[in-house]
């Protein structure tokens, strides 16, 4: 099914944007977090990822063309797929658009003939008093809460990293903001002074509600206020002519199109994408040992992929979440005490997808016990490989990346018009947190190691308890894998997360009496219930591919041939 991708709204003053560089020409093979363009907007030059997967089937905006926010950009859909609807569609909007414009035209001209009329405006103003008017009013910037994510639909402070009366530098991080995927830094497009805090910590409000206002001087916040509910936007927005002194006009012209330089503690400027600054942020990668292969030796994602994080102390075992209620002020009701704990953004989010997803999607399951005394003689002997641990989790999580490359019906997605299969494998691992849980995806699982796997997995859970995903580590998966065995749950079943088809519920092992060629000798073992879409897994296909996982995990030696 196509999907039409519009021109972002990238800055919260964004109207239109340019598309400084296509990296993507149509026919291409297009996949959920690549980089489509490098997207021009009245802040700066930003890359512009795709959240969906699919052939670049066309673009309607070319390269140097302004074009304003929400008009169409391009359409991403399967190969050869009939989007002349969607192009229709636009090209009525077009039209509309142009007779609009020649209906302004002609108000423009009645307006010009009365003018002539009127009385020309006090000349005794002098310049100076009105240059004072335009930088006061243009001196206040509202901040609104921004649109994190695809599906955000508001958003909670997390944190304020600056207070009012701090100075404010554009790029600074101004809050953390929780969404309803994770916790994300929120930058200042901005210079200045805050001089307003609209929405405090702990609080929620709307995505484009009212947040913060900067400002360059010392102003009266009740008249910013007020002129903000009253316009509902900037008074008088920054003139897009103003340059800084210190940069040269050639100098302007070189760096336009570079969407970031960062400084690396000595004078050394280093070119790399705000993708790449927040990855090497987060992994502590120092980015002047980096050699960039981007456009003019400009660093991009691709170039720490291989590049190994510094090492963090992490359990192996991810620790039972719970709710604090240590700060909650207990309520009375008669002889009854209880405590009301207010239901966060990702709990919400929580509630509301797998609602959807119990009530709309038949689910089935199917269990299983399979014998763990091979896995667990394997795990032993891989671990006393020097520098090398895996857990069984990691184990369960590379087999069933193979198995369902044999069936692709399970790693599959359902659609009204059609069932998706797909050719890749991402893992979804559900990770439990404070709020619910969150459930990072290992991409491309099947063609990782398990002490690959391993490292994700545990770099993911301590990420995930504070809130440090990244939206494009949490999305697209096709199936999902959930684990309480380290709680001593022997066995249970778990609700799909869709869009996927399927989800594998894991239990603990198991020491017990089992009967092996007609005798009985204690062996382990572990219960696994695997619950199905009856829409698009049928319960043969789901038999199947619990015999092939099977396997995989009494004999885990197949899993590295």
């Amino acid at each position: 099914m196509a999907e039409v991708i519009k021109m972002p709204r990238l800055s919260d003053t964004m109207e239109e944007g340019v598309v400084a560089t296509w990296l993507k020409k149509v026919g291409d093979k297009v996949s959920e977090g690549e980089i489509l363009a490098e997207i021009e907007t009245d802040k700066a030059t930003m890359e512009f990822e795709s959240f969906y997967d699919g052939t670049l089937l066309h673009i309607e905006i070319q390269e140097g063309v302004p074009a304003s926010v929400d008009s169409l950009l391009c359409i991403i859909g399967d190969e050869g797929e009939d989007i002349s609807q969607y192009l229709s569609s636009s090209e009525q909007d077009l039209q509309t658009s142009n007779d609009s414009n020649q209906l302004d035209l002609v108000d423009q001209i009645n307006e010009q003939e009365n003018s002539q009329n009127e009385e020309l405006i006090d000349p005794v103003l002098e310049n100076e008093n009105i240059s004072e008017i335009q930088n006061e009013a243009g001196s206040i910037d509202y901040i609104t809460m921004p649109r994190l994510s695809d599906t955000m639909e508001e958003g909670t402070i997390s944190t304020w990293l600056k207070k009012v009366g701090d100075k404010v530098s554009e790029g600074e991080i101004l809050a953390e903001i929780e969404t309803d995927k994770a916790t994300m830094e929120f930058e200042s497009f901005y210079e200045g002074v805050l001089s307003h805090i609209a929405v405090q910590e702990g609080q929620t409000v709307k995505v484009d509600e009212l947040i913060a206002i900067i400002s360059e001087n010392e102003i009266d916040v009740d008249n910013a206020l007020k002129n903000y509910k009253s316009s509902g936007s900037i008074p008088v927005p920054k003139s897009e002519n103003l340059i800084d002194d210190t940069v040269s006009n050639e100098d302007s012209s070189q760096t336009k199109n570079i969407p970031e330089i960062e400084n690396i503690s000595s004078d050394q400027r280093i070119f790399a994408s705000p993708l790449a600054k927040k990855i090497a942020k987060e992994k502590n990668i120092d980015l002047s040992s980096v050699t960039g292969t981007g456009e003019n030796g400009r660093i991009v994602k691709e170039d720490l992929q291989n590049i190994e994080a510094s090492k963090i102390g992490v359990s192996s075992e991810i620790s039972s979440p719970s709710i604090d209620v240590s700060e909650k002020k207990p309520v009375f009701s008669g002889d009854e005490e209880f405590t009301e704990v207010q239901n966060s953004s990702m709990r919400k989010a929580i509630a509301k997808n797998l609602s959807q997803s119990k009530f709309s999607a038949p689910h089935y399951y199917l269990s299983v016990e399979f014998n763990m005394d091979n896995a667990i003689a394997f795990r032993e002997q891989y671990n006393s490989i020097p520098d090398t641990k895996i857990s069984f989790n990691d184990i369960v999580v590379k087999a069933c990346a193979i198995a369902l490359k044999a069936h692709p019906q399970v790693n599959s997605q359902w659609y009204d018009d059609k069932i998706r299969l797909n050719n890749y494998v991402n893992i979804g691992v559900a990770v439990g947190i404070e709020d619910g849980l969150v459930v990072p995806v290992i991409k491309n699982a099947d063609l990782e190691s398990l002490h690959s796997i391993n490292s994700m997995v545990r770099d993911y859970a301590v990420r995930a308890k504070s809130k440090k995903l990244r939206p494009d580590e949490i999305e697209g998966s096709t199936f999902t894998i959930s684990n309480l065995g380290m709680f001593g749950i022997q066995e249970f079943t778990s609700i799909i997360n869709q869009p996927n088809s399927a989800i594998l519920s894991v239990g603990s092992i198991v020491k017990k009496p089992v009967v092996i060629n007609d005798k009985v000798i204690v062996s382990n073992t572990m219960k696994l219930t695997l619950a199905c879409d009856h829409r698009s897994v049928d319960g043969v296909t789901g038999s199947l591919f619990l015999q092939t996982l099977k396997g995989y995990i009494e004999n885990p030696v197949t899993i590295l041939v």
